[in-house]
């Protein structure tokens, strides 16, 4: 009587605990199926044209900016990406971002500042560079087993919600990405600071391998104030 008691729990068991199984290998298995897109996408793009829509949230304050402009990207080597967005709301500006340094203009003001690519004065770079930029091999090494939150439409189009929790004592939180399903092309992008501030930088009407001119990310600084930051 014991043992078939016995083999009734274990039978039991299995059937409950199955289903577990094969959900959690179905969406480790979706997961790779969307890290190897991303990684096709990267091997493959060699320049981005698109809207940008960006905003800011300062948990602190309680308080949300949004900007919206236009921009240009190519990737290079490692994490030097060439950038240039050139924000039209709700006021003008310019950023340019090439050879590890960023050029920040305001014509309003006559003053363009400039530094380190890794400043937060440029953060839009940064956070488009982490999608765009980042390799299989550095997610599977750097964060910890993405998560699957969700496919969803965004913009007309069928996306896959990822979240990224960095390995070790990184600077932020945690990432969330929206990959396009079809062509792997990470279209936007969330960070999460430590502090409860976020960013997020999405992409509107993405334009993959566009004709680019390496003079666009060049600006013209004649006749305004130089700021180092």
């Amino acid at each position: 009587m014991r043992k078939y008691v016995s083999l009734s729990l274990v039978f039991v068991f299995a059937i409950i605990f199955a289903p577990i199984h094969t959900a959690n290998a179905q969406t480790a298995g979706l997961v790779s199926s969307i890290i190897q897109k991303m990684e096709r996408n990267r091997a493959t793009l060699s320049s981005l044209r698109s809207g940008v829509w960006m905003e800011k949230h300062n948990a602190q304050i309680g308080v949300d900016d949004i900007t919206q402009g236009v921009m240009i990207y190519v990737p290079n080597k490692g994490r030097n990406v060439s950038v240039r967005v050139d924000w039209q709301q709700p006021q003008r500006e310019t950023l340019a971002v090439q050879d590890g340094k960023y050029t920040l203009c305001r014509p309003r003001l006559s003053q363009c500042y400039v530094g380190s690519a890794n400043s937060n004065n440029n953060k839009v770079s940064n956070v488009l560079g982490f999608s765009l930029n980042v390799s299989g091999s550095q997610l599977r090494s750097n964060f910890e087993q993405p998560q699957l939150l969700q496919f969803m439409n965004l913009d007309g189009r069928q996306v896959a919600h990822l979240r990224l929790v960095p390995k070790g004592n990184a600077g932020y939180k945690f990432a969330e990405i929206w990959v396009d399903n079809n062509t792997g092309m990470p279209v936007a992008t969330k960070v999460v600071e430590r502090n409860g501030d976020w960013t997020t930088v999405r992409l509107v009407n993405p334009q993959r391998n566009a004709q680019v001119n390496g003079n666009e990310f060049r600006l013209d600084t004649n006749g305004a104030k130089i700021i180092k930051s």
